[in-house]
């Protein structure tokens, strides 16, 4: 896929890559299709457009982002 709008959206290997616009969406099945490729899916994980997976990053609570113990 090639990015139409202006400025260009990050490519599917940028380190921002999920900044890219959706061009497809779909949170009844949880995933978003972006303009550079990527797959990008609910639970934060990603699908790039060579095939490769990226797992989920689940968020720190607060707790833990802390120095405690999350529940």
């Amino acid at each position: 896929m090639f990015c139409h709008h202006q400025p260009c959206c990050p490519t599917s290997d940028a380190s921002d890559r999920e900044a890219a616009r959706p061009v497809a969406h779909h949170p009844e099945q949880g995933w978003s299709l972006l303009c550079n490729g990527l797959l990008l899916f609910d639970d934060t994980g990603e699908l790039l457009p060579d095939g490769q997976v990226v797992e989920p990053r689940r968020p720190h609570t607060a707790a833990q982002a802390a120095g405690g113990r999350g529940r």
